[in-house]
This record gives structure tokens, sequence and C-alpha cells, in this order.
């Protein structure tokens, strides 16, 4: 397996990430602008961009993922709760789907909380053996954090909604799985992320203090000091939606 995280604006993290043997790649939360980057980096390690993911709607900045899937002919996905709030075709994403890209292997969690239609990606290397060998966490886990739970309204519920997600689908995994966040420190998206860019399921069992509580006393804390929302967050919303690059979104 090959692996690249990029650093984007707004401390977005990026993933691009195959099998070079049989050369199938994927790309996740791409980064309007980024396109190119993603291109060239196919090129390079002889392989062509078989999915394209985003982990959720962002409301934080433009997605590049639409365009590069429409620009290398791969299917862009979403969770399929969006099939109503997304206006163009993309392939839904389901709670246990698994993607194929040559030896590579991503399986989809559903982990509702910080937006309905959050996904988190369990990635297995077969060359590598049958176990996960990491999971690709979006805006549901950060390094020392997690998601914040009021873009879309009804926080409390919502919060709620991320405490199942963390402990039903996340916090089984193995101890020793990696986890790779959609932000690091300097984001919107969260409060408390670390400017480190990966950790482990175990370190943050251990040492993130949001996953050490009780729900009730969960949702208290991802509520009571919320930071202000993502500045321009509903045309970002509403161009991510609709598949827009940044340059046709902004006047």
């Amino acid at each position: 397996m090959f692996f690249r995280q990029r650093l984007a604006e707004n401390a977005t993290l990026s993933y691009f990430f195959g099998c070079a043997g049989i050369g199938k790649a994927v790309a996740v939360d791409v980064v309007a602008g980024d396109e190119d980057w993603f291109i060239a980096e196919a090129k390079n390690a002889g392989v062509v961009i078989a999915h394209v993911i985003d982990t959720h709607v962002h409301a934080d900045h433009y997605s590049g993922s639409p365009v590069l899937a429409r620009r290398v002919g791969a299917p862009y996905y979403l969770h399929e709760s969006n099939k109503t709030q997304v206006a163009f075709d993309f392939a839904p994403l389901t709670d246990g789907q698994r993607l194929e890209a040559g030896n590579v292997l991503v399986d989809v969690l559903h982990t509702p909380g910080h937006t309905l239609d959050s996904v988190c990606l369990l990635v297995r290397d077969l060359r590598r053996g049958d176990e996960p060998w990491f999971v690709i966490t979006g805006d549901t886990l950060f390094v020392g954090a997690v998601g914040r739970p009021d873009l879309a309204g009804q926080e409390r519920e919502m919060a709620a909604r991320l405490y199942d997600s963390l402990h039903q689908k996340l916090l089984t995994l193995p101890a020793d799985l990696e986890i790779y966040p959609g932000h690091q420190a300097g984001s919107a998206c969260g409060a408390g992320l670390s400017g480190k860019p990966a950790s482990t399921i175990g370190f943050e069992k251990r040492f993130n203090p949001m996953l050490s509580m009780s729900r009730e006393a969960f949702v208290d804390a991802v509520t009571v000091d919320i930071p202000p929302q993502p500045q321009d967050m509903a045309r970002i919303i509403e161009a991510n939606r609709h598949g827009i690059a940044p340059e046709v979104a902004c006047p």
C-alpha cells in the first residue's frame, strides 16, 4: 500500500492511498484547488483513481472531490442520507459497505454526530493481512478532541448521536489501530484539536478527555462552549451540495 496525507487550507487533512501492485487508488476529502495534486500523485504512483470519497458534506471548505471524480472518471461517494440534500448524482455509501482498490479494502462506518451523513473509513491491506490497518475518522474523532455537533442544529441530540458513534463504532476497534482525522489544530470543526495529524485508538482512549465521560457529561461538554461557525458556512454547504468549484461559487 502507498499512503499520502495532505495538509490543505483550514487545517484540513486529505488522503490518497491505494494498491500500487494492481494500480488502484482512493482519494478522500479533497479540497478544491488540490485536484491537480491528486492527479499528479496518481501518475507518479502509476495508479488510477478508482474511488473519490467525502466523509460528509463539508461546511468549512469547498470540496474538490466532485471535480476530481469528474476529471478522472471515478465515482464520487457520499453517505446515502444525502440523496435528498445533494443536487447532483453521486454513489451512495451505506453502513458496512466495502469498496475495493486492488489489495486495499475500505469498509464504511456510518458515524452520525458531527453531521447526519458523517462516515469513517476502515482500511486494510490484504498484502499485510486481514486485520484493519487504519481508520480515517473525518470530523467524528480528532486527535485530542471530537467533532462539533451543532452545524445542523439540534446540538444536544446530535451530541448524543456523536457519543453513540464514538463508543459503538470507533472505540470498539483495536487499540493499536491508527487514526487519521479530517483536521488538525486550527480548524473550526472542533475545539481543542491537537496539531498532531495522527494517533491510535488506544492513545485516544487514554488521553482524549472527551472519551472517558458518561453520555450525559459528554453532551454537556461538547455543547457548552461551541466555537463560532465557519466563515461563509451557508455558502460553502450550498456549493458543496451542487458540486461547484470555488471559482464558480465565489464571485
